[in-house]
């Protein structure tokens, strides 16, 4: 089944594909690409798994890597017959790799009715220039994956923990978000991880049970140190560079420096906020409610825009040093505090 055009829409979501998909209504291609894998790969899991029993997979199942294939040989493979299946299930992966695309346009104007093809093009996205993009568009799908904003994370941790029929608080789930990125294959491992983690008889992940299994410690870690600059809590942030000083192997400065500068300067763009309400920042800045009220509104309060701009200008120089830029022999723990002291004082 095709889609209207990109050009006129943002183009078929997964949830709307898995959808029309359960519904009965298959395409005889899909063309899954874009910058995020997830969405890419569990797609194509999904097709996979709804159009063939696991007894029918041998003869009707090919799988195909763009780098060791010819376009002639998915040709040829889409024009076979199933055996004892209702379809052929072509599997084309690491399609970016795959040359003479183009030529697909001409299995796109009379594509076999009992194959499906399914092709997998990640770190990037076909050229749309191309006439075999609305060829695809005509008869198929072609659905764009794209990288998640910081702001939109929440979202896919409480949905991702509800599929597992459990529930994640609002707190917990803006701080797997920050503190995870937005990989979401990693973000769906640590979730993994926190859902085998769940004590028997609780249903719901709190913020106690990310900060124990979630790489942060009980005692310090990443989201304290960032809460003690947005508070300027001067003795907190002197606890936390001495507990790093005594364990640099577990805490180096190279850690938390990406966090620190993506932090002041996501409070660097609050400034601009026309809004400077809770909701408002958040939208402007790409981020959670959560995130905005618990460190930026505190910290736009202490710190002025010509002191964030200093701050993030020292971070790249602490980063510099902590390469060995213009430095001999001062330790991560020492770094971190002189950094911290700038930033407070």
């Amino acid at each position: 089944m095709a889609y209207p055009s990109k050009a006129k829409t943002a183009g078929p979501t997964h949830e709307q594909i898995i959808r029309d998909v359960r519904a009965g209504k298959i395409a005889p291609i899909y063309y899954l690409m874009g910058t995020e894998s997830y969405y890419i790969d569990r797609l194509a899991d999904f097709l996979v798994s709804s159009l063939l029993k696991p007894e029918e997979r041998d003869f009707n199942l090919v799988t195909l890597f763009g780098a060791e294939t010819q376009i002639d040989e998915v040709i040829l493979a889409a024009k076979a017959f199933p055996m004892g299946a209702p379809y052929t299930v072509v599997l084309v992966r690491e399609a970016q790799n795959l040359a003479g695309i183009e030529r697909l346009e001409f299995y796109c104007k009379q594509p076999q009715p009992t194959t499906v093809l399914i092709i997998c093009h990640k770190n990037g996205t076909l050229d749309r220039r191309l006439k075999v993009t609305s060829a695809i568009e005509k008869v198929g799908v072609l659905y764009e994956s794209k990288k998640l904003g910081d702001g939109q994370l929440p979202t896919f941790v409480r949905n991702y923990v509800a599929r597992q029929h459990k529930t994640i608080d609002n707190a917990a789930a803006a701080m797997m978000g920050e503190f995870v990125g937005a990989d979401l294959n990693r973000l769906a491992s640590e979730l993994d991880k926190l859902l085998l983690s769940l004590p028997e008889g609780q249903t719901q992940i709190d913020e106690q049970l990310v900060r124990a299994h979630v790489g942060i410690t009980k005692e310090f870690g990443i989201f304290e140190l960032q809460d003690a600059l947005a508070e300027k809590n001067i003795q907190r942030a002197n606890q936390i560079a001495d507990f790093f000083d005594k364990n640099p192997k577990a805490y180096p400065v190279q850690k938390f420096l990406p966090v620190l500068f993506k932090f002041f300067s996501n409070l660097m763009m609050a400034y601009y906020a026309p809004d400077k309400s809770d909701r408002g920042v958040a939208q402007w800045v790409g981020v959670s409610e959560w995130q905005a009220r618990r460190s930026l509104i505190p910290a736009m309060q202490r710190y002025s825009g010509v002191k964030v701009m200093k701050i993030l200008e020292a971070i790249r120089r602490t980063d510099a040093r902590s390469k060995g830029v213009g430095n001999s022999d001062i330790s991560s723990g020492e770094l971190m505090r002189e950094l911290l002291f700038f930033i407070l004082h």
